[in-house]
């Protein structure tokens, strides 16, 4: 092989041509990568630190929809506990209504039986000196009638 100026020409050119690259083409590729690399390790870092922030916000949520059914089953049992105590105090307050009505009713009916008791044997007393008084009109005087009236009354 035989070594001439077009050889040396061409290694003197591909000399200047990496230095050229070295120089001035090399440093900002690789700070081009270094950036790079820098940005994809930083979203990373962000896509795992949102993957904790997403798992952490899971469990809050769980945790928040435990409380809340919780707090809902609270509010339902509060809510029939009070349902039946107002169902009770109501059926507590018919019952004592009805009694009260049942209590009057028997007064009046009382009242009324010793109304119509006192009718009846006023009745009963008049047409019986009625007619005491037709058969014993001229046998007896109006102050003996009064004082059979009154004997009978009393025992009626």
């Amino acid at each position: 092989m035989e070594i001439n100026l077009t050889l040396v020409g061409q290694l003197l050119t591909f000399a200047v041509l990496v230095w050229f690259t070295l120089r001035y083409v090399w440093p900002p590729i690789t700070h081009y990568l270094a950036e790079r690399e820098k940005t994809i390790a930083a979203g990373l870092e962000a896509a795992a630190a949102a993957q904790r922030e997403l798992a952490a916000a899971e469990q809050q949520v769980v945790s928040l929809l435990g409380e809340a059914k919780q707090s809902a089953n609270h509010i339902v049992e509060e809510a029939n506990k009070r349902s039946t105590r107002i169902v009770e105090e109501a059926r507590l307050a018919a019952r004592e209504e009805g009694q009260r009505i049942v209590a009057a009713a028997r007064e009046d009916f009382g009242r009324e039986v010793g109304e119509t008791r006192e009718a009846l044997r006023s009745q009963l007393g008049q047409l019986a000196v009625a007619g005491a008084s037709k058969i014993l009109r001229r046998n007896l005087d109006v102050n003996a009638q009064k004082e059979l009236l009154a004997e009978f009354v009393a025992e009626i």
